[in-house]
């Protein structure tokens, strides 16, 4: 069974590294023929002309996905928080199952609500307002998002949360503080890698999600200040889905889409990557903290 369990997490690390593989080769000569400050930092995007930067993409993934984190991650934490320590019993045997079967709509539905209910709301509210022609927008995306981030957040910050040893919470209590307090300042706190790692999947949930965003987002390939939520966008994997299926193999048009997805590949990585620093770094910085002389309370000894 050891050598079972060895081939399946290298068939894992496999399929990785053959996707690193494929991306690279594929993408990096074309980013090398455009120019790479070209490709990330221009604002142009025509094929026909063989111009390809992608800075609106970018920020339009940025904006999106900050503007769901923003809207998500703390509806979802406080939602696990009290599925976990504060949720009744009955209510918690309707809410578990309806959460579980948010995780298992396809995110096309999701992208057909967001078109027939959150579109129309959004034009319904700002469109006289800011002169939109339409409801499609960034802040339609970002809604969309933080609602399909929910069941990932919540599922992981709620079972890392019940991975936490009751003594704790019990030991909170027993020096007189109350039950909330016990929950943010103790449980919360110990449960902080799990926590960490719901925000991370979330996160690549969200810059990762396509058809959702484009049905909502308004798909404009246009350079959008963080100011103009309520304008449309286009993102880097709706960028690939729009136009891969009528691109020439081999062109450069095709290795520009492909570079697309390297940067996006990039992005993630660079997100895992500091989110596991700073995950490394807090419980450094907690213990410095306790180990500094406490000047007040050595006076009062004395």
């Amino acid at each position: 069974m050891r050598g079972v369990f060895l081939v399946a997490a290298l068939a894992s690390v496999l399929a990785v590294a053959l996707i690193c593989l494929f991306l690279f080769a594929q993408g990096f000569p074309a980013i090398m023929e455009i120019g790479p400050l070209k490709f990330l930092f221009g604002t142009e995007w025509k094929p026909k002309q063989d111009i390809f930067g992608i800075l609106p993409m970018i920020l339009g993934s940025v904006y999106v996905t900050g503007g769901a984190i923003l809207l998500g991650v703390p509806i979802g934490l406080f939602t696990a928080l009290f599925m976990a320590k504060s949720c009744p019993k009955p209510l918690y045997r309707f809410l578990k199952p309806a959460i579980n079967l948010m995780a298992g709509v396809p995110s096309v539905i999701y992208g057909f609500f967001g078109m027939m209910v959150l579109v129309p709301a959004i034009f319904e509210l700002f469109g006289k307002r800011f002169d939109m022609m339409s409801g499609d927008s960034m802040l339609a995306a970002s809604i969309l998002l933080a609602m399909m981030i929910l069941p990932t957040v919540i599922n992981i910050a709620e079972t890392n949360l019940r991975s936490v040893p009751q003594e704790l919470y019990e030991g909170a209590v027993a020096l007189g503080a109350s039950h909330e307090r016990a929950v943010f300042k103790v449980i919360l706190p110990a449960a902080r890698s799990g926590v960490m790692a719901a925000v991370v999947l979330g996160v690549g949930r969200a810059i990762g999600e396509t058809m959702a965003v484009k049905m909502v987002a308004g798909n404009q390939a246009v350079l959008r200040l963080p100011h103009e939520f309520l304008k449309g966008v286009r993102t880097l994997t709706t960028n690939i889905v729009t136009e891969m299926g009528y691109v020439e193999h081999g062109s450069l048009h095709n290795g520009a889409l492909i570079a697309t997805g390297v940067v996006l590949f990039v992005f993630i990585l660079i997100i895992n990557m500091l989110f596991s620093v700073l995950n490394r770094d807090l419980p450094r910085r907690r213990r410095g903290k306790e180990n500094a002389p406490n000047l007040s309370k050595e006076g009062a000894a004395l």
